[in-house]
């Protein structure tokens, strides 16, 4: 029998990524392809390279064990994009037990299932443009904001733009990215974010109930986005998005029928409490497994 060889890694590693919350297999590839971070991808060695802020890195698992190379910024960035100061196990094990099944169910089968912690500024500008699309048209989108105006932290790879330097940039140079009619909801913020600086930090340190107040007044920001922004983007994890998959699964597994989305998100929180926003993630991974004639595209 020929051994499968190992990835290669060309540049020198950082070596092996030790993580207190293991991740790896089919949970590595929901937590990073999961739609609430649009700028990781698999390589040709069935690796993953992603940018968040501005760090770069590539994760490719050998024999078992998680190794990364940093091709820009550092370890210590990786592991905190990774949100690997939680236990994700633990938190997990503080969602409903034996009252939810289907919880059950969802965590058995993506332990350490994780939420990533990215600038809120990123998620923000990735969420504005996921109106109707889905994640992989996100991420073009994404990639080609980053190509066009934003930095270059290694060679071919480039962070997102900030919304100082989106406020430079024109709605018809946003549409020449494939934005549509997004492109007018990323030109008006970024022009009230260059009006009120500090407003977005400010809004990321406020009380969830707070935050998402403000938020929905910036244009283009539904609540659905005010929710995907500060549980992706703020880390709260009290925030409970709710868009098409997450619908069907609380129609299919908790009996919300015919319910407005609001009173559908306002059960997700009192019903998982304080780490609502993973439940929400445990739910949409597990709505990806179904078979695709029995799943909807996660639209916005």
């Amino acid at each position: 029998m020929i051994e499968e060889a190992d990835p290669v890694l060309p540049r020198e590693m950082a070596g092996p990524l030790h993580l207190a919350t293991p991740l790896l297999g089919h949970v590595l590839a929901e937590t990073l392809d999961g739609g609430q971070c649009f700028r990781w991808n698999r390589t040709p060695d069935q690796g993953w390279c992603g940018i968040s802020g501005g760090c770069a890195a590539t994760l490719v698992e050998i024999r078992g064990a998680l190794h990364a190379r940093i091709d820009a910024g550092t370890s210590a960035q990786l592991t905190e994009h990774l949100a690997d100061d939680r236990d994700w196990i633990e938190l997990a094990a503080r969602l409903p037990g034996p009252t939810d099944p289907h919880i059950d169910r969802c965590r058995r089968h993506f332990p350490g299932l994780r939420i990533l912690r990215q600038p809120i500024g990123e998620a923000l500008l990735c969420f504005l443009c996921s109106a109707t699309k889905q994640i992989v048209q996100i991420k073009q989108m994404a990639e080609t904001l980053a190509r066009r105006f934003g930095r270059e932290l290694a060679p071919g790879r480039h962070a997102l733009p900030s919304w100082p330097q989106l406020a430079h940039v024109s709605e018809a140079e946003l549409r020449d990215c494939k934005l549509g009619f997004r492109a007018r909801h990323v030109r008006a913020v970024a022009e009230f974010l260059e009006s009120h600086e500090g407003w977005l930090e400010e809004t990321a340190d406020l009380p969830y109930p707070a935050a998402k107040e403000r938020l929905v007044t910036l244009p283009g920001v539904g609540e659905k986005v005010a929710d995907c922004v500060l549980l992706f983007g703020a880390g709260k994890l009290e925030a409970f998005p709710v868009d098409v998959w997450i619908l069907r699964a609380m129609q299919r597994h908790y009996g919300l029928v015919d319910l407005p989305l609001r009173h559908v998100a306002q059960f997700g929180r009192a019903h998982f409490g304080p780490f609502a926003g993973l439940a929400q993630q445990y739910l949409f991974a597990w709505e990806r497994l179904q078979p695709r004639d029995k799943r909807a595209k996660r639209l916005s």
